[in-house]
C-alpha cells in the first residue's frame, strides 16, 4: 500500500503522537432498547440526536446523539444489537460526565422525568464543585458537574485501571496526550489522572481512575470503545505498536480502509484491555458528508 510509506521508524514515530493533531470522537456502548434510551438522553440531559441507522444484514441498529454536529463535538454512540436487551458493565467502567450550568435544576428535571438519581446535587467531598450522580435506563452511570458555559458538555470518560503511572505514560506515548491534572484521595483510596488535548474545562478528557489495591477489573459486555481522529492511521499505528511492545495492551485492527465504506482506521488495547479506535480525521467527515 502506497500509504503505508508513510511510517516512520523508531523514535521519530513516537514524537508523530506529540505532533498529531487529535480529537475525541464518540464513544460507542451497547444498549438494550435504542428508542429508550434516545429518549432518556433527549429529554432528561438535554442532548440531540444526531443521526440513527439500522444495517439489518448485521443485526444491529446505532444512534448518534450529543450537544453538538459530529464534526466539533464528542458524541455517544449507542449500539443496538437485535435481541439483546441487557448488557453487564462489568467493574471496570466507571462514567460518564457532563457539563451544566445548574446541576440543581437538572437533577429535578430527570427526577420528574422518572430518572434514577443515584447522589443528590451537592459539592465534592472537600471541594466546592458541586455534582449529581444519576443512571440511565441500561444502568451507566453519568456525574452531573456543574460549571460555567462549555463549548463540550459531554465532557469526561472514567475508566478504571490497575497501574495509574503506567496508564499516563500509555497514553502520553501512544495516544500524544498531556497530563492535565493528578490527584491522589488517600481517604477514599484512590488516585485519579485527568488525560486529554486540551484543558479539562474546554473539551472532553479521559479520567483514569486507579483503587488502592486493585490490578484488575472485569470489562462486562457493555462499554466499548472510544474513538479519536489522527492525520494518519499509519504513523499512528507505528507508535501504538512500539508503545505496546513496551508498556502493554496490543493492536487488534492493523491500520487500513474498512471494507464497504474506506475509512481508514486502526485499533489497539490499552494495558488494562480498554480499546481505542483511530480514525482518518479526513475519512470520517466525507463519512459524515455522505450521511447528511
Amino acid at each position: 500500500m502506497a500509504e503505508a510509506a508513510t511510517v516512520v521508524p523508531g523514535d521519530n514515530a513516537l514524537e508523530w503522537a506529540q505532533k498529531d493533531k487529535r480529537r475525541f470522537l464518540h464513544v460507542v456502548y451497547r444498549v438494550g432498547d435504542l428508542d429508550r434510551t434516545i429518549k432518556f438522553y433527549t429529554e432528561c440531559f438535554g442532548m440531540q440526536l444526531l443521526r440513527k441507522r439500522d444495517i439489518p444484514e448485521e443485526k444491529y441498529s446505532n444512534a448518534f446523539l450529543g450537544f453538538g454536529p459530529e464534526d466539533s463535538h464528542f458524541v455517544v454512540e449507542l449500539t443496538y444489537n437485535y435481541g439483546v436487551d441487557k448488557y453487564d458493565i462489568g467493574t471496570g467502567f466507571g462514567h460518564f460526565a457532563i457539563a451544566t450550568q445548574d446541576v440543581y435544576k437538572l437533577v429535578e428535571d430527570i427526577r420528574a422525568k422518572g430518572g434514577n438519581i443515584t447522589r443528590e446535587p451537592g459539592p465534592v467531598k472537600g471541594g466546592n464543585t458541586v455534582i449529581a450522580f444519576v443512571k440511565d435506563p441500561d444502568g451507566y452511570t453519568f456525574e452531573l458537574i456543574q460549571r460555567g458555559p462549555t463549548p463540550e458538555p459531554l465532557c469526561q470518560v472514567m475508566l478504571r485501571v490497575g497501574d495509574l503511572d503506567r496508564s499516563i505514560k500509555f497514553y502520553e506515548k501512544a495516544l500524544g496526550m498531556k497530563l492535565l491534572k493528578k490527584t491522589d484521595r488517600p481517604e477514599q483510596k484512590y488516585t485519579i489522572a485527568m488525560m486529554g488535548y486540551a484543558d479539562e474545562y474546554e473539551t472532553t478528557v479521559l479520567e483514569l481512575t486507579y483503587n488502592y489495591g486493585v490490578t484488575e477489573y472485569t470489562k462486562g459486555t457493555a462499554y466499548a470503545q472510544v474513538a479519536i481522529s489522527t492525520e494518519d492511521v499509519y504513523k499512528s499505528g507505528e507508535v501504538i505498536n512500539l508503545v505496546t511492545q513496551e508498556l502493554g495492551g496490543k493492536i487488534t485492527r492493523q491500520p487500513g480502509p474498512l471494507p464497504g465504506i474506506n475509512t481508514k482506521i486502526t485499533s489497539f488495547l490499552d494495558p488494562d484491555g480498554w480499546k481505542t479506535v483511530l480514525v482518518d480525521n479526513e475519512d470520517f467527515l466525507k463519512e459524515l458528508q455522505k450521511e447528511e
